[in-house]
């Protein structure tokens, strides 16, 4: 197969050396993990990290990894996080691709000095690797 050199929109750019792309693509693995990853750590029973939904109570009770625990956006506090010690490993996930609520929760964990990776796909990738949410009540306030 001939390689023609044609511009478009994926070949305006050109693509990085592999060392640099090499550099970039291990680096990017300290920043992101997937759904296939973490349901296999979840599986083993000792993951090495807490799986944190930062989506709404409502949205964490009508479906959610089982086995995180929910902890919306703006509840990402220093005060929230005391009974975790300082290098426990936090995994962020939202509704999917199309929301930056993992990206923002990983910034936010990262401000307070805690290790963070963010779970690329996020629900809809969970569902899409064929995965089982689980359902649980909406907590009411006290």
């Amino acid at each position: 197969m001939s390689t023609i050199n044609l511009i478009n929109a994926v070949t305006t750019i050109p693509a990085a050396d592999s060392v640099t792309a090499l550099a970039h693509f291990e680096a990017s693995q300290q920043f992101e993990t997937d759904c296939a990853d973490v349901a296999g750590a979840l599986v083993s029973g000792t993951p090495g990290f807490v799986l944190l939904d930062v989506r709404s109570p409502a949205l964490f009770a009508r479906g959610h990894v089982p086995g995180a625990v929910n902890l919306p956006l703006g509840k990402i506090v220093a005060s929230k996080l005391v009974d975790y010690s300082p290098d426990t490993l936090f995994v962020t996930y939202c509704a999917g691709p199309h929301c930056n609520g993992a990206t923002r929760g990983a910034i936010r964990l990262a401000q307070l000095e805690r290790p963070v990776k963010i779970m690329i796909g996020g629900v809809t990738g969970w569902l899409d690797e064929s995965f089982e949410l689980t359902a649980s009540e909406v907590e009411q306030p006290g």
